[in-house]
């Protein structure tokens, strides 16, 4: 009976190390990651991931490097998001 827990124990703590390992497979998974690392801002990796899918890599990658340059930045996940959003209204405007 104690083994029988002691192999559930080693399981879940396999299953819980597993589970923290990123599984990257598209280019844009990597850049998302990418974004949220250089943010410092982990806990919306899926969002990135979601705008990387959607938007040029390089813009991206080069707007998230400049926010994170900024020392006056408090917030870097929420400026950034406001300089994605600024970016795409300008886009649409240049296509009226």
């Amino acid at each position: 009976m104690e083994k029988d827990l002691l192999d559930k124990d080693k399981y879940l703590t396999e299953i819980k190390t597993k589970s923290k390992k990123s599984k990257v497979y598209k280019d844009y998974q990597m850049t998302g990651l990418l974004i949220a690392e250089i943010l410092r801002d982990q806990k919306y990796k899926s969002l990135y991931i979601k705008l990387a899918k959607m938007h040029n890599k390089e813009k991206l990658l080069g707007l998230a490097k400049s926010v994170a340059e900024n020392k006056n930045v408090m917030n870097m996940g929420a400026y950034f998001m406001k300089l994605v959003t600024l970016s795409k209204q300008e886009d649409k405007n240049r296509l009226l």
